[in-house]
């Protein structure tokens, strides 16, 4: 795959940057003292999600290890997605960082480069030749591991199935792009008596999806040269069709009269009624069908299934998840390794697994390939793309390149000259450390 090639690249792009620098402090090598002597305390960051969905493995983990390590102390805290770099990186330059902290796979590189994570043993954790690559890879510089897959995610599509069987005669999602398109018109005519409805709901905003028509028609983000750099590829023919094929289908589809609201409430619009489809992670069925911002009702009626996308292949996804580290300033650096290992044991992701949610490794993966929840994105983990292992890719996305280049677009500016700007400012952050 591209994308695997991308990520052997990229190491070699960021020697010369992290060189003296990438191991950050000493390795999580177990030293033989005994863990009942151990003290001092532990301190844990995870995301919020830990504490709504899967409460119980937390308390698990954390009494498993209170009976290895009986004199440690485990603190906890939960933290939110929009905040938490902007937190770590205070905690960072404060010397007040946790021992283990929860990071998006998009967001390892910069805390490998600047040297903010401890090295660890691979082999000291379960399944770890068989973690997912898409993780695996955003966690590996240099052949060394600098933190360990948590869980993956990848998107699909999800579908309001009466509002397909009444409108087309079908609850199944086609899973042809042209048939998809022929459907939604049918259901968008059905339900236009509706101020606002989208049968397909489909943010303008939205460059994780607008990234998988790009990767759908061959196009990249950016790519590593022969010179040794990283340069923007948006600006591309390939890349430009992808886009102009997901401009095109938020112009047709999206309804609901502002191109500039993100996806963030794509669910709740699902979940009220006003959608018939949209492209989402698995969890986003839970938020369309809770009180308030859903609808309960519809718990049977929503379904998952392969997004179609053009060419006749299912439309590419991004391999999203989370990853545990350990920082490299921990005072207690083999007691939080132990915590990570017991957290991403074989038995902790078990229980990810039974929610449905996507585990580490390819093992505990292939049951869930059957399962009608979760087979859509099961399946698409293999095959999925991830934005490129530079050592710039935080600043890229923290400086919104690619929802700047989506919203010109929306406002009126070509497809052509608005890639060729992000192109530009994409030259200038994708090489450089943040």
């Amino acid at each position: 795959m591209k994308r695997q090639v991308l990520a052997t690249l990229s190491t070699a792009a960021l020697l010369a940057t992290a060189a003296g620098c990438s191991s950050g402090g000493p390795s999580s090598a177990p030293t033989g003292v005994d863990a009942k002597n151990v003290t001092g305390t532990v301190t844990v960051w995870l995301m919020n999600d830990a504490q709504k969905s899967w409460p119980e493995l937390v308390q698990q983990v954390n009494d498993e290890f209170a009976q290895k390590y009986p004199k440690v102390q485990i603190k906890l805290s939960y933290h939110e997605w929009q905040n938490k770099v902007s937190e770590l990186d205070t905690a960072i330059a404060a010397g007040q960082a946790p021992d283990v902290v929860e990071l998006g796979n998009t967001e390892t590189l910069k805390y490998i480069v600047n040297g903010s994570l401890m090295s660890l043993q691979r082999g000291s954790f379960d399944h770890s030749d068989n973690w997912i690559k898409g993780l695996s890879d955003t966690c590996t510089y240099n052949q060394t591991l600098y933190c360990v897959p948590y869980y993956a995610g990848a998107r699909i599509g999800l579908y309001n199935s009466k509002m397909f069987q009444d409108a087309t005669g079908s609850a199944d999602l086609p899973q042809n792009e042209d048939d998809l398109l022929t459907a939604l018109d049918k259901v968008q005519a059905k339900y236009k008596g509706s101020a606002g409805y989208s049968s397909l709901y489909l943010p303008g905003p939205y460059w994780y999806a607008a990234m998988s028509y790009v990767t759908a028609y061959g196009g990249s983000i950016a790519k590593f040269d022969s010179a040794g750099t990283w340069h923007g590829t948006l600006h591309d023919a390939k890349s430009q069709q992808g886009l102009q094929h997901f401009v095109d289908l938020v112009k047709k589809y999206n309804k609901s009269g502002d191109y500039k609201v993100n996806e963030a409430d794509q669910a709740k619009v699902l979940g009220h009624e006003k959608a018939g489809l949209i492209y989402a992670n698995g969890w986003e069925q839970s938020v369309a069908t809770a009180p308030i911002t859903g609808t309960p009702a519809l718990q049977d009626s929503l379904r998952i299934a392969a997004m179609p996308g053009p060419n006749g292949k299912p439309l590419p996804s991004f391999i999203g998840g989370s990853d545990l580290a350990v920082t490299a300033k921990s005072q207690n650096s083999e007691a939080a390794a132990d915590w990570v290992r017991m957290f991403t044991s074989s038995k902790s992701e078990q229980v990810l697994a039974d929610k449905d949610t996507l585990p580490n490794n390819l093992v505990q993966l292939a049951p869930l390939k059957d399962k009608p929840a979760t087979s859509a994105a099961a399946n698409a983990v293999q095959d999925a793309w991830f934005t490129p292992l530079a050592p710039g890719w935080g600043a890229i996305e923290k400086q919104n390149v690619l929802v700047d280049m989506l919203n010109a677009v929306f406002a009126g500016k070509s497809v052509e000259e608005a890639t060729k700007e992000a192109d530009a400012r994409i030259d200038q952050l994708i090489n450089n450390p943040g």
